[in-house]
């Protein structure tokens, strides 16, 4: 799908351009997974000594072009990323195709990708709300490396789920942490963001730290533990510009939020077995 002369395009943008310093959401979900630990200075990481390999492959918009992702999974893959932190969303794909083989390319070769649901407060199982890229590939199968990430409040009410969060039992794996979130910012400063972009690096900053301690796990392992290890609240939380009230557990396919105190168990009885 999509056409031709736009997967193929080249040369546009300048490899010469400088970075905007009002861009400052990347920076931002790469200190959630790893900014420096216990050094007193601004927060700490979910994950001990990782690696961030920052990769350019949108605008300060969100012009997410497909071929420019599926590039950039690529080079990920090839340079020996374990875990790919995807903190954008959009609502479509001119050519998917190419990033579902990119997909497809990073499970062959053992990488998880962490996608966050987006921000628009629908149910993304419905095909005019997908936010791509999705777990489903255009044959009808299901990448067994890609996790969609759903957008908590801390708080235990009715107010659990944030009203904005996608949700989705079909394409909505878990929930994280995404309001209020207080991380790394340039030119050595801090501040707090909000939204799943911010619920996708709590994920993958879980699975780095699994990956960190038992490199024996694969892909398809990390990501099972990753859900079945989630805390489960029974909270019945409001739908978006409603009262109507919903179990919290209906709004995923694992039904809760990420634990990386229960991943962490679960890994170590895992890796014992053999």
């Amino acid at each position: 799908m999509g056409d031709s002369s736009y997967s193929n395009s080249r040369f546009y943008g300048s490899p010469h351009a400088k970075l905007s310093p009002n861009l400052t959401h990347g920076t931002h979900v790469a200190g959630i997974i790893a900014a420096e630990r216990n050094n007193d200075i601004g927060i700490n990481g979910i994950a001990d000594h990782v690696f961030i390999m920052p990769i350019v492959a949108t605008t300060a918009i969100g012009d997410e072009r497909d071929k420019d992702i599926s590039n950039a999974i690529y080079y990920a893959v090839n340079n020996g990323v374990k875990v790919i932190n995807m903190s954008f969303s959009k609502l479509f794909s001119a050519d998917k195709e190419l990033v579902d083989k990119a997909i497809k390319y990073a499970e062959e070769r053992d990488v998880l990708v962490v996608h966050a649901a987006g921000n628009d407060g629908v149910n993304i199982d419905s095909a005019k709300d997908y936010h791509f890229p999705i777990v489903i590939y255009n044959d009808g199968s299901r990448a067994g490396n890609f996790i969609t990430v759903g957008w908590n409040r801390q708080l235990f009410d009715y107010r659990l789920a944030h009203p904005y969060s996608d949700f989705g039992k079909l394409n909505v794996d878990l929930f994280a942490p995404g309001s209020d979130i207080y991380s790394t910012v340039p030119n050595n400063k801090y501040d707090y963001k909000s939204g799943s972009s911010m619920s996708a690096p709590m994920v993958s900053g879980v699975a780095a730290l699994l990956l960190s301690y038992f490199p024996e796990l694969s892909v398809k392992q990390i990501n099972e533990i990753l859900l079945k290890s989630t805390y489960k609240p029974k909270q019945l939380v409001n739908r978006r510009k409603t009262k109507v009230s919903v179990p919290f557990e209906s709004l995923s396919a694992s039904g809760g939020i990420v634990n990386a105190y229960y991943a962490v168990k679960m890994a170590i009885a895992a890796t014992a077995k053999k």
